[in-house]
């Protein structure tokens, strides 16, 4: 049995988008490398779940605080944090970055005996995982960072070329990039639940990772229209909302 978990954890490491108390699901948000729990504010729009977001340290609410430097602590931090919402089944959905940390959140769960009942993996395709890559953002200066941040999509260009947000944001980007390039994924170990990835069918940013191999329950990939950011645009909660319902499974 765990230990309980103290509420001003819960209400540390998430911001509560939709309080629904009779939805089915508790459904919780992982943003991208340097993104924050502001990038869901509007998925109060997926039916039928309380929907949380997940607050990184070293930005927005938390800027003070230092970055997270591990994945894995930083997984097993949030799931702390959930623990007392597990009192309705949890769905995961994580973007980029925030589906390895998704991941590795439901294994910490699970190793806790807390069932997750969907993960869903947006910005992640199925492929065998690459080669590590070297980390090069510390080698480069602010305004190439924020430039790279442009090309994905994920930033207005205006916005990106004020030097306030270099100087506010580009820390907890690069931050970012070196947790995921120091994360290695273990094979192991596997979850139990259904997973559903979603990539743009113009993603060329798309993380790899061999999903079907890392869950015992079933696996659809959904090729969405857009890049790496295509939710931006055309926010997935219908999709969602059929996985959640039962949608048929090839």
């Amino acid at each position: 049995m765990t230990s309980p978990v103290p509420h001003a954890l819960h209400e540390l490491w998430l911001h509560t988008v939709a309080e629904r108390p009779d939805a089915a699901h508790r459904l919780v948000c992982f943003p991208h490398a340097g993104g924050s729990a502001s990038f869901f504010r509007e998925w109060a729009a997926v039916r039928d779940c309380t929907v949380h977001a997940v607050r990184y340290p070293g930005r927005a609410e938390r800027l003070a605080e230092p970055c997270a430097t591990d994945l894995r602590v930083l997984a097993d931090d949030i799931a702390r944090a959930l623990l007392p919402l597990a009192d309705r089944p949890l769905v995961l959905f994580g973007h980029s970055l925030g589906a390895a940390v998704a991941l590795e959140t439901a294994r910490s769960l699970q190793g806790r005996g807390v069932g997750i009942a969907h993960l869903f993996a947006s910005g992640s395709r199925n492929a065998p995982l690459p080669e590590p890559e070297p980390f090069t953002d510390d080698d480069e200066d602010d305004a190439t960072v924020a430039a790279r941040l442009v090309a994905m999509g994920g930033t207005d260009p205006e916005l990106a070329a004020d030097p306030f947000f270099q100087e506010l944001v580009i820390p907890y980007v690069r931050a970012d990039g070196r947790l995921f390039h120091s994360y290695a994924m273990d094979p192991g170990p596997l979850l139990a639940c259904p997973v559903t990835t979603i990539v743009g069918d113009a993603d060329a940013d798309a993380d790899l990772r061999p999903w079907p191999e890392l869950t015992s329950g079933p696996f659809r990939e959904r090729t969405v229209r857009g890049g790496h950011f295509y939710l931006i645009d055309e926010p997935p909660y219908a999709l969602v909302e059929q996985e959640l319902a039962g949608a048929p499974r090839p």
